[in-house]
């Protein structure tokens, strides 16, 4: 739970910053943010979830 909270406000303040920064339309955030609410409810949600936590995973042994 606390990845996907961390992933969610990492992707809050990215669109945030596009949308300020970038020129992003607000229609254009929305309709990623559908896209993600449908992509969720797929067959293909357990195999990203996977792959994000793995992703996590693997940022958190590097060690600098």
């Amino acid at each position: 739970m606390a990845l996907s909270v961390s992933a969610v406000l990492l992707f809050a303040i990215i669109v945030f910053l596009l949308i300020k920064k970038a020129g992003l339309k607000g229609i254009h955030a929305l309709v990623c943010v559908l896209f993600g609410f449908y992509l969720a409810s797929s067959n293909i949600a357990p195999t990203i979830n996977d792959v994000t936590s793995s992703v996590a995973g693997m940022i958190s042994n590097l060690s600098f």
